[in-house]
């Protein structure tokens, strides 16, 4: 509005720059250098050698000049000229230069909008930014410097968040506590996020359709390797089928000729269990096929369970009218006494088990267990008891290592030969007349088959070994939190944590 007059005085004090005095009595004013324009005489304090004049009387101010009375010598000493309020317009601040500390206490409602952003950008505190996720989900960086109070406000443009959702990077900072990222999925969320200190760090401070949580933990992907325990060696000479062998890591195959299955999905905070299968135990009796290994899984909240099946045990002397067929599991066991097959392997997880051999009068031999990558071997007249199938090779650990061997079979008469373990923790067959060589177990924490043998006799059949669970994801997002004491390395930037027992482990 128009004024008669000055306009309202606004500002500060000034004090003005040093005068050298000379034969006059009008002397320019300088602020910093610069004219200087005080509102009047009295608005100006004068010294001059060390008395306080009088405004109007001594001097007057004419512009950015001041007029002294009477003309001064080169002798006085103006001491200080101070102004008391500075003559401005009561206008418009420029941007960025009005800080929160100049703004009285509860003021609120101080967002600067931008423009819809359809890409990654680094946010600035003070500002409110519509987010349009409809071509691709994107990265919102905090800014790398915040201090307390900064606020940024995100929400869904488009409301896509909840097919392509934001991802919150802190930027060396915090978000909820945690260094982790957060994102936003929910369906036209929208939501306040404001710096609180270096222990909390960015917290939403409010928010709209954010469900039960407004900065939901970030996903990340997790590669698995399931293997179960593998089967005993049956009571009669069948070989002990490999355990389950489910693989997600890079393009390598699960068991059974299956594809590499898809990575799993984790979020942080989220504990997931961890069951390793156990090795079959020997059966009690020549009659009784091999004891099945265990499953081993890995299960949690927002995934589908992961479980392989424990392998098949070995082929047993069953009396007729049963079968000696070996048991089916996630590889199958071999057939035991008489021509019988072995049992069938799991889609996906491994092979079936090999099929014995009798005479019918004095010799006997056990087919071989299946393995994660090949049918155990049959056993037939002048040959050897059936060989266990060879198990799988994966690099999941950053080395290639062979798991999921089945065991081989046994023969029942010297001179004859045993089957060999498969490749890949599967234990050899025994020989029963005169006990050498004896069954050998399959190899810890690999799933492989036991090895075939008889019951009861110094070549009796062996355990199945143990399984095992092995996890892949990136350094940045391994917590660092599980139980069952896994082993813990490294390989370039992801971190691989070995289960060899039950456990568990939060996201």
């Amino acid at each position: 509005m128009a004024y008669i007059g000055k306009q309202p005085v606004v500002g500060n004090f000034v004090k003005l720059d040093a005068i050298t005095t000379s034969a006059t009595a009008t002397y320019n004013l300088l602020n910093g250098g610069v004219a200087y324009y005080p509102q009047s005489a009295n608005n100006c304090i004068v010294s001059l050698n060390g008395v306080i004049q009088s405004p109007t009387s001594a001097y007057t101010i004419s512009g950015s000049t001041i007029v002294f009375s009477d003309a001064l010598t080169s002798s006085d000493t103006i001491d200080f000229i101070l102004v008391l309020g500075d003559v401005l317009s009561i206008g418009t601040p420029s941007d960025g230069t009005v800080t929160s500390a100049k703004l009285a206490s509860g003021v609120s409602g101080l967002i600067s909008w931008q423009s819809v952003q359809t890409t990654g950008f680094t946010a600035v505190a003070g500002r409110g930014y519509p987010c349009n996720t409809t071509s691709a989900a994107f990265t919102v960086t905090l800014p790398a410097s915040p201090s307390a109070g900064d606020t940024i406000i995100l929400l869904d443009y488009a409301g896509t968040f909840d097919t392509n959702a934001i991802t919150l990077a802190p930027n060396g900072n915090k978000i909820n506590g945690s260094t982790d990222n957060r994102v936003l999925n929910t369906e036209r969320e929208a939501v306040t996020i404001t710096y609180i200190d270096a222990t909390q760090g960015w917290l939403a401070s409010s928010g709209v359709n954010e469900g039960t949580v407004a900065l939901s933990p970030a996903p990340y992907t997790v590669d698995f390797l399931v293997i179960a325990g593998g089967g005993s060696g049956g009571g009669y000479l069948g070989g002990g089928g490999a355990g389950g062998y489910r693989n997600s890591y890079s393009t390598e195959t699960s068991g059974g000729g299956g594809s590499s299955e898809a990575s799993l999905t984790f979020t942080a905070g989220t504990v997931y269990t961890v069951t390793v299968g156990g090795g079959g135990a020997v059966p009690a009796n020549s009659t009784t096929n091999g004891t099945n290994g265990t499953d081993s899984s890995i299960s949690g909240t927002g995934i589908t369970t992961i479980t392989s099946s424990g392998g098949g045990g070995g082929g047993a002397n069953t009396p007729a009218p049963q079968s000696n067929t070996g048991s089916s599991g996630g590889s199958g066991g071999g057939g035991g006494n008489s021509t019988a097959s072995g049992g069938s392997g799991t889609a996906n997880q491994g092979y079936a088990g090999g099929s014995s051999f009798s005479d019918g009068v004095t010799f006997s031999s056990g087919g071989g267990g299946g393995g994660a990558s090949a049918v155990g071997g049959n056993s037939s007249s002048g040959s050897p008891a059936g060989n266990g199938g060879n198990g799988l090779a994966s690099s999941i650990t950053g080395s290639s290592v062979t798991r999921g061997g089945g065991g081989g079979g046994g023969v029942n008469l010297s001179g004859k030969t045993v089957g060999s373990g498969g490749t890949g923790g599967g234990g050899a067959g025994g020989q029963n007349d005169g006990g050498s060589p004896q069954a050998v177990a399959g190899t810890a924490n690999t799933g492989g088959g036991g090895g075939g043998g008889l019951t009861g006799s110094s070549a009796a059949p062996k355990a199945g070994g143990s399984g095992v669970v092995i996890l892949r994801m990136p350094t940045a997002n391994y917590s660092g939190t599980t139980t069952g004491s896994p082993t813990v390395t490294t390989s370039g930037s992801d971190t691989i944590i070995t289960f060899n027992a039950s456990g568990s482990i939060t996201g």
